[in-house]
């Protein structure tokens, strides 16, 4: 049995020896030795043997045998040694000396280990005052070292390496990147950050990269601390047609948080500069308000795509204030668009738009329910000054409605909805349309859910939901051009709505009939099924509908849609519009199967042309992506989009990763088949080696390699 004693020396001990333990006000904390045995000799020492341990302030030390010298104030170890300073620091060593606070002496034989990632090995260690580490002749590396006859993939030889605990930093002196023991690198001067250290001033990952268009090139980015809350990222970029220097500007502030990036570019290309800007803000102000702000400008429509830095074809740089509690939102925003596509004259789109919401919730005891208030105004502007093509338009709208619910005997839920709203237009610069035009618009509607469930034997429940919704809205249609109701979407979320409209320059009109049913089933084995079926009837034609809307006509088409889910990752969900001949106008379907080695899935999309939503052909397009973890190290992706009508891909694209405990290499391939007047088809090849270990980010320890005896 193993005898345990334990000395607290600053208290049993501090008349007899370690004065050095009591005197250090910073560590100001009992010492403690347990060892299977101690003996106090004649001339002043403490010897400890066996499985001793040493614990003072954040300091553990470990070692075979502990002799303290209490007229030198030493403490003379043999190994196996090992200091644990804190979470983030262990050193191992065969021997050494210290002072009794452990604070300077010489290890040897010894490895610091940083954050259980990072390890530097050298045959003498030398503390100083607590905070540094010096290491000789040092190897350092964060690949798993299992015998001194297979070299680490990756390492840093230096004649001397220092490691500031307090600053997080390590400094080598003559240091060599060696790659599987080939030196590849030599440096006078390199610096690392600690493992634990958040944020840096020092280079990032480069990435070499190959574009059709650009040529090979390659990317070196520079961090740069500027404080605990704000950090510039300069990234120059070289290749074979280019000359780029990308930026990213971050800043944290107590009420919100800033971020600005972009790019200048010189190429042969275009004559001149180009570049982009992109800015994004958000603070929160006074009385629960948020203050939004975003920019986004190019210099010319094809630099972002050739670049590949967004596949954006319109850029929006917008201004907002809003709030949002449980009764009142309130939203003020002004937005500029620039279009980047071919089609479009960034003159002849509404380029300034403006948008003001507000809505109030009220509970009168009087009647019950919940009285709906809101009030909303929305223009816009176009620079042309072209008849009808620089149209502008203003519209302000105000509505009131009062909303209740029931149950019914059976468990039936009924909803009942009144409302009017009132709205007002202005038409500027278009002589097809009077100045103004107002129109008030009543409406009501009564909505019946019927919720069924049944739980079977095995722990299965299934719900059968019928609903119906009856409503009717007057007024007439104002003769005014339709701006922002171009794209409708019929789907489960508006099925039971009096208007599908996105917005209020048009309604609906007249006395309508929604219903369907929904049908969900649970399963305890982790599978779950949902179908649901939507049908609408009217008595007026509706001629502002589209006609691949599923909407225009006086019966819709029939609304389908599903979705199946299991517990090994399988995931189906579909939705179509389906009219009386079984013609489909769209269709839409994602299949998904997602597993710890795997994520695979595809998608189908299916719209016919309909120069109403400007689609003057129609789309019909697979597109399908996916990973695979085809070992411990390697990780393959691919996607690809192809265009079924035009019978060609639109774009390809491949990826390899291999990763382990010290290193992260990623090739990528990918190929754009399309072209316009602005881009050309292109492929882009790139590779980016990382070195694991000197980040303060986590790591999957799936990756790690193991030893084999």
């Amino acid at each position: 049995m193993r005898l345990s004693l334990i000395i607290v020396v600053l208290v049993g001990l501090l008349s007899w020896g370690m004065p050095a333990l009591a005197q250090d006000a910073s560590r100001d904390a009992p010492a403690v030795l347990v060892a299977d045995r101690v003996e106090i000799t004649d001339d002043d020492k403490l010897i400890a043997d066996g499985n001793v341990e040493a614990l003072y302030g954040e300091s553990r030390l470990k070692a075979e045998r502990i002799i303290y010298d209490g007229k030198t104030d030493q403490l003379i170890l043999d190994g196996p040694i090992m200091l644990i300073e804190g979470p983030d620091a262990i050193i191992l060593a065969d021997a050494g000396s210290l002072d009794a606070d452990m604070r300077n002496g010489l290890l040897r034989g010894a490895r610091l280990i940083l954050s259980r990632r990072v390890q530097l090995a050298s045959p003498r260690i030398d503390r100083v005052g607590g905070r540094y580490t010096q290491l000789y002749k040092v190897a350092a590396t964060s690949c798993r070292v299992c015998n001194s006859d297979t070299p680490p993939i990756w390492q840093i030889r230096a004649r001397r390496a220092v490691h500031d605990q307090q600053e997080k930093q390590i400094y080598f002196e003559n240091a060599q990147l060696r790659v599987l023991n080939v030196p590849i690198l030599w440096l006078p001067r390199l610096r690392l950050p600690d493992p634990s250290l958040a944020r840096s001033t020092g280079f990032l990952i480069p990435s070499l990269s190959q574009s059709s268009k650009l040529g090979t090139g390659l990317r070196i980015p520079y961090f740069i601390r500027i404080g605990d809350h704000r950090d510039l990222t300069l990234t120059p970029f070289i290749a074979g047609n280019t000359r780029t220097l990308e930026y990213r500007y971050r800043q944290a502030f107590r009420n919100g948080d800033l971020s600005i990036e972009g790019a200048l570019s010189r190429d042969e290309l275009i004559d001149g500069t180009r570049g982009y800007l992109f800015a994004r803000a958000a603070f929160d102000v006074a009385r629960g308000f948020k203050l939004r702000f975003n920019v986004e400008a190019v210099t010319d429509r094809g630099y972002l795509s050739v670049y590949d830095y967004t596949s954006k074809d319109r850029l929006a740089s917008a201004v907002s204030l809003s709030r949002a509690q449980r009764d009142e939102y309130i939203d003020v925003s002004l937005t500029g668009y620039q279009t980047l596509r071919a089609t479009e004259n960034n003159s002849q789109i509404p380029t300034i738009v403006g948008e003001l919401v507000y809505e109030k919730r009220l509970f009168p005891k009087a009647v019950g329910g919940e009285l709906r208030m809101s009030y909303g105004a929305f223009g816009f502007r176009r620079y042309s000054d072209l008849d009808v093509l620089g149209r502008d338009g203003a519209r302000a709208e105000a509505d009131i409605a009062w909303l209740r619910s029931w149950t019914l005997p059976a468990g039936i839920r009924a909803s009942l909805e009144t409302g009017v709203a009132v709205d007002t237009f202005r038409i500027r610069q278009d002589s097809n349309y009077s100045g103004t035009e107002s129109e008030v618009t009543p409406r009501a509607g009564l909505t019946l859910r019927w919720p069924l469930i049944k739980t079977e034997k095995g722990g299965a429940t299934q719900i059968l939901e019928p609903v119906a919704m009856i409503g009717w809205v007057g007024g007439a249609s104002p003769d005014v051009p339709n701006d922002q109701s171009t794209a409708v979407e019929f789907d489960e979320g508006n099925l039971l709505s009096l208007s599908r409209f996105p917005a209020s320059d048009r309604r609906e009109r007249g006395l309508s009939l929604a219903y369907g049913a929904s049908w969900t089933r649970e399963d305890p084995d982790g599978w779950s099924a949902r179908l649901t079926l939507g049908h609408i009837v009217r008595d007026e034609d509706q001629p502002d509908f589209t006609s691949t809307s599923g909407l225009d006509g006086l019966n819709s088409n029939l609304l389908v849609a599903g979705q199946f889910r299991t517990a090994s990752g399988l995931s189906l969900i579909g939705r179509a519009l389906v009219d009386t001949g079984l013609t489909i106008s769209k269709a839409e379907a994602r299949a998904a199967w997602i597993t710890p080695k795997m994520g695979l899935g595809a998608s189908y999309i299916w719209l016919e042309d309909d120069p109403e939503e400007f689609r003057t052909d129609s789309v019909s397009e697979w597109s399908i992506d996916g990973s695979y973890r085809i070992s411990r190290h390697w990780t393959g992706t691919a996607n690809w989009r192809y265009d079924i009508n035009a019978r060609r891909s639109t774009e390809a694209g491949l990826g390899m990763q291999y990763r382990n405990e010290c290193v992260d290499v990623n090739l990528s391939l990918s190929r754009r088949f399309t072209s316009s007047s602005i881009v050309d088809p292109s492929t882009d090849i790139g590779i980016t080696v990382g070195l694991r270990g000197f980040s303060a980010q986590g790591f999957n320890n799936s990756y790690t390699r193991t030893c084999r005896n």
